[in-house]
């Protein structure tokens, strides 16, 4: 069966308090990163209906900090799905009440596993994108599932079909 990445489309909102920030005032990158792992966890489970496991967290860019009163609003959805894995592509946005203004303040990849219930890796839903972001979202998602192997140590820079442009053989002449 294959599924829209709207399928799995999971938006949380959190308020930022107290607890939740550093000496700045700003909320911290942890929980943050927390809330986010909910939120994208949360996306595989509706795109797979299995329990789920994070595999990997990649590209989590921050840019802007999000402030103390201020709302979080995480927006998450499965990108692409491989055999067992999928791909969840999370946004942050924050947003301050009084000022009414919303900005971007994250993005991030992060990759969990569907499983079974002896916990073992099973097959989940592919994807079929329909929009022209969701089309994009998943072709490039090969790529940086590659990277990710790589940079784990589960895949040779060489055996990268979908990376071969970016290494360069010791045997090559630059």
């Amino acid at each position: 069966m294959t599924k829209k990445p709207d399928d799995s489309l999971t938006i949380m909102t959190e308020l930022v308090l107290p607890n939740d920030t550093n000496l700045f005032g700003n909320l911290m990158g942890g929980r943050l990163m927390y809330w986010m792992d909910i939120a994208a966890g949360m996306a595989a489970q509706k795109h797979s209906n299995k329990r789920v496991v994070t595999a990997s967290v990649d590209n989590l860019a921050f840019v802007s900090p999000i402030k103390l009163g201020n709302l979080v609003h995480i927006e998450a959805k499965v990108t692409r799905a491989f055999n067992s894995s999928m791909e969840i592509y999370l946004k942050v946005w924050g947003e301050d009440l009084i000022e009414q203004k919303k900005y971007v303040s994250n993005v991030a990849y992060y990759t969990f596993v569907g499983l079974d219930c002896d916990m073992k890796p099973v097959k989940v839903s592919e994807i079929t994108p329909e929009t022209e972001l969701d089309k994009k979202l998943f072709d490039g998602a090969m790529q940086r599932r590659q990277m990710r192997l790589i940079l784990g140590g589960k895949m040779k820079p060489g055996d990268a079909t979908e990376l071969k442009e970016l290494f360069v053989s010791l045997n090559e002449d630059i």
